[in-house]
């Protein structure tokens, strides 16, 4: 009897963020393979006695090849498991589950797919950045920041840089951590003011979380003064400035993370 494989959205980080679909189909799991990107505080959720397999990669190694993470779904799901697939942020943006659906589909296996809260959304609203704002954004762009493996890491990092230079528009850069000096400096060649505010997120929506502000001319700078590490989220836009007036989420406050966590555990469905 062929199984089931659920496409789950783990949200950003904070266990609380997940959707009472997402955290059922991980508490009603056979088998849950996950993401690097994935908290501890969601995998504590995973009951005890069901199986986890780490497919975690980085923009600087893999630990499974993505074809690899197709075989391995269709031979779980062909052994009659429920296999959750468990992936940070939402599994269809930057997620590569598109990817994995499509072979679900060439396989004949049942799947579904359970959004969650993107990185872009839950980052920005724990940093006090809202992504569209009536006088500052009238559009959003999500975009990668770094190259894939196919690339040759010594080429340019090919962007559609002049549709990018939008003032009107909000720039969530995904995994740009380490070319951030390199779009900051084509975005102000292509036009964009070299004072456009701009803000770095590390470890968003968790006690970790740590938010820099600064300008696009000088964010590579600062992200790198003050150690910021992966994963982050960069925000480019006028926006970003009412982190300074809207920023509520105080990571040093880790009692509500370790309360939400019990009350969480708690749940039965």
């Amino acid at each position: 009897m062929t199984g089931k494989v659920s496409l789950v959205g783990a949200g950003p980080g904070d266990p609380e963020l997940l959707t009472i679909k997402a955290l059922k189909c991980i508490q009603q799991a056979d088998v849950v393979v996950y993401d690097r990107l994935v908290s501890e505080a969601i995998m504590a959720l995973v009951p005890h006695g069901v199986s986890r397999l780490f497919v975690g990669k980085s923009c600087k190694q893999k630990i499974m090849p993505q074809e690899e993470i197709h075989e391995l779904l269709v031979a779980l799901a062909k052994k009659g498991h429920h296999v959750v697939r468990l992936k940070g942020g939402d599994p269809l943006l930057f997620g590569r589950g598109g990817e994995e659906a499509l072979d679900l589909v060439k396989h004949g296996v049942e799947f579904e797919i359970i959004p969650g809260i993107t990185s872009a959304h839950g980052c920005g609203a724990y940093a006090g950045i809202p992504l569209t704002h009536r006088g500052m954004a009238t559009g959003v762009r999500f975009l990668t920041g770094h190259r894939t493996a196919a690339e040759d890491a010594e080429e340019p990092l090919e962007l559609n840089w002049q549709s990018l230079a939008d003032p009107d528009t909000t720039l969530v850069v995904y995994m740009g951590l380490a070319n951030l000096a390199i779009i900051s400096e084509k975005l102000i060649a292509h036009g964009l003011p070299a004072d456009l505010p701009a803000a770095a997120i590390a470890h968003g929506t968790t006690p970790a979380q740590k938010v820099v502000l600064s300008d696009l001319a000088r964010i590579a700078a600062v992200v790198e003064s003050e150690k910021l590490e992966s994963p982050a989220l960069i925000v480019i836009g006028r926006v970003a400035a009412l982190a300074s007036e809207l920023q509520w989420y105080h990571p040093q406050d880790a009692e509500k993370e370790e309360n939400s966590l019990k009350t969480f555990t708690k749940l039965s469905y």
